[in-house]
């Protein structure tokens, strides 16, 4: 079965041989290898990178040939040169065609149509009339084998000739990066604009991540040293500063990092989520999602949860006979008041007559028709029933809504003139009179209609002139959690300004390091160098003698070793400065003798 041999297996050498043939090098390895070294090797151009900028685009357009490049690279290029960086031929600005692609909630580029995510794999046009890129399967299906020549996004028509191929997995040559003319010649595709920034930038700390700290404790170093070797520097100009070391460069607060980012949730978060996770899971109609995300409630859900508001509100109902000044439970009855309040104040009861009015009973009133079988919620709808509280029809002056059974509340409401028990668990009560008590007499005293059509229908009428809300219980609530929002915020800043000099105490190596301030990882002149302080008296933090006693040991070692901790590896952890704590003096023996607690047995 070898080459040339009776064994009955094959080498790897025979295998990868010029004339052998298998799955990994195959017949022309020589060949292959000779490709793969002259760099001929294919390179395929991603379906949304530019074509001159091989970079991502952010205003795609395409030439006439499915070319697509980004309207900010091609123009400056086609300014200079007037061809296509492709293929070579002339191109002008007017032939250039403005892409439009639809995304998803991802931010991926979809057909939308289908919604189906576009990939490299995807073969993917546009037409030319409209410039809308579909999935070459929904064109197929929808426009061709149907016969319907309109674009399926902006209904204009189209033929065959204006379907342009922006990727076809079967011909991928066309994206091929060995074969684009520019590339080939080797002309920079850079503005003067470009060539100046790329000529005046510097490194971005900020992008490199623990990286940068690394540099950051480089150049202070570095420029430590050169500003110590300067024969024109005044070591006066520094007197309390001492020479940098890496434990002391860089101490920025660090964060515990956890695997999942818990963000705060707003104060309107409801018990549930969203159900876009289900909904994509059972659909593939919808955009997946994979994190259950909380729901917002709007403004009017959060504040009509029951005991979430507990302020009263105030308002007053101007009769034809007087006025009635009540109070509003918000607390347990918050949809009935925001009905009132919000009725009330777009005018809704001005001028509408108490239309029931039952002498040892109740008036009742708010409905504009004035027939009693009118009227409606600021929702346009009945509302439900608000019964879990304490509150009853136990005394005179309490203010129901009334109803046609259960949940039909409206507009409607009564006021009661004595305790009426019967109506308990039956209406919702959300205020009763505190001023103006005679004017509910007068109104209870009132004549009323004898004729059986009139029944109970106060005559002359009584009429609710206006109703002038004096304290809004919901605007009351927003305004003081609003307060509470923005001292809770300035504590927090206060706090994390306090605690700003705690956090900084420890290193970019996850050290902790003695006290001291340090002006942005360098002195105060912002050579390099830190300023040091702390302690009573010019004595740094520490617990007990010991502490204090390895801190003065610590910095006669460094002030006499500074030049040679510079030349140490910064990437090494730095101690903490401090030596060694003396020993304690071991305790003696009650029966004389060292040695230990049970004394000297030398002599047994």
């Amino acid at each position: 079965m070898g080459k040339g041999t009776d064994k009955l297996y094959i080498t790897h050498s025979e295998w990868a041989s010029e004339d052998a043939f298998s799955a990994s090098r195959g017949s022309g390895a020589s060949s292959k290898a000779a490709a793969i070294a002259s760099g001929a090797t294919f390179k395929r151009l991603p379906y949304n990178f530019c074509a001159v900028s091989l970079q991502p685009f952010t205003h795609p357009v395409c030439a006439s040939d499915g070319t697509i490049f980004d309207l900010s690279h091609i123009l400056p290029w086609l300014k200079k040169h007037g061809t296509n960086p492709v293929t070579g031929a002339p191109l002008k600005s007017s032939d250039l065609i403005k892409l439009t692609l639809a995304k998803n909630e991802e931010g991926e580029y979809v057909d939308p149509v289908t919604y189906k995510v576009f990939t490299d794999n995807t073969h993917i046009v546009a037409l030319k009339t409209t410039g809308n890129v579909f999935a070459y399967d929904t064109v197929e299906r929808l426009n061709i084998k149907g016969k319907m020549w309109r674009d399926l996004v902006s209904d204009e028509e189209f033929t065959r000739a204006d379907i342009i191929t922006l990727q076809d997995p079967q011909n991928v040559a066309s994206r091929d990066l060995s074969r684009f003319k520019y590339l080939q010649d080797g002309v920079s595709t850079s503005t003067p604009e470009h060539e100046g920034e790329r000529a005046g930038a510097s490194v971005n700390l900020k992008a490199m991540g623990s990286s940068a700290k690394v540099l950051k404790a480089r150049e202070a170093v570095e420029k430590s040293r050169r500003e110590r070797q300067d024969p024109n520097r005044n070591p006066a100009l520094h007197p309390k500063t001492t020479a940098v070391t890496p434990s002391s460069i860089a101490r920025i607060p660090q964060k515990p990092t956890t695997a999942r980012s818990d963000h705060a949730l707003p104060h309107n978060a409801a018990q549930h989520t969203t159900g876009k996770a289900a909904a994509s899971f059972t659909s593939t109609g919808l955009t997946p999602h994979t994190s259950g995300e909380r729901a917002t409630l709007t403004e009017e859900e959060y504040l009509l949860k029951p005991r979430r508001v507990k302020n009263k509100g105030y308002a007053r109902i101007s009769t034809n006979v007087g006025d009635l000044n009540v109070e509003l439970q918000t607390e347990y009855a918050p949809r009935a008041v925001w009905n009132f309040v919000k009725l009330a104040q777009k005018g809704y009861y001005d001028g509408v007559d108490f239309h029931r009015n039952i002498r040892n009973f109740m008036i009742q009133g708010g409905d504009p028709t004035g027939t009693g079988k009118g009227g409606e919620s600021i929702w346009g709808k009945p509302f439900g029933d608000e019964l879990d509280g304490p509150l009853t029809h136990d005394a005179r002056g309490v203010i129901s809504m009334a109803n046609k059974g259960k949940n039909t509340n409206t507009s409607q409401f009564f006021i009661t003139y004595r305790p009426t028990p019967h109506l308990n668990h039956k209406h919702t009560i959300f205020g009763h009179v505190v001023g103006g008590l005679p004017t509910l007499s007068l109104l209870e005293n009132s004549p009323v209609s004898s004729s059986s059509s009139a029944e109970n229908r106060p005559s002359p009428p009584l009429t609710i002139t206006s109703i002038t809300i004096f304290v809004d219980p919901f605007a009351d609530f927003l305004a003081r959690e609003g307060q509470m929002a923005a001292e809770d915020r300035r504590k927090k800043d206060a706090d994390e300004g306090v605690g700003k000099g705690e956090e900084q105490i420890v290193t970019w190596t996850g050290r902790r390091v003695r006290r001291g301030t340090v002006s942005e990882g360098r002195g105060r002149d912002g050579d390099g160098e830190i300023d040091r302080e702390g302690g009573e008296g010019g004595e740094r933090g520490g617990v007990g003698k010991y502490l204090r006693q390895a801190a003065v040991a610590g910095d006669a070692a460094t002030s006499t070793a500074a030049v040679s901790a510079e030349d140490q590896s910064f990437l090494r952890e730095e101690g903490d400065g401090m030596g060694e704590p003396p020993r304690k003096k071991a305790k003696a023996a009650a029966g004389g003798g060292g040695g230990g607690g049970f004394g000297n047995f030398d002599n047994w």
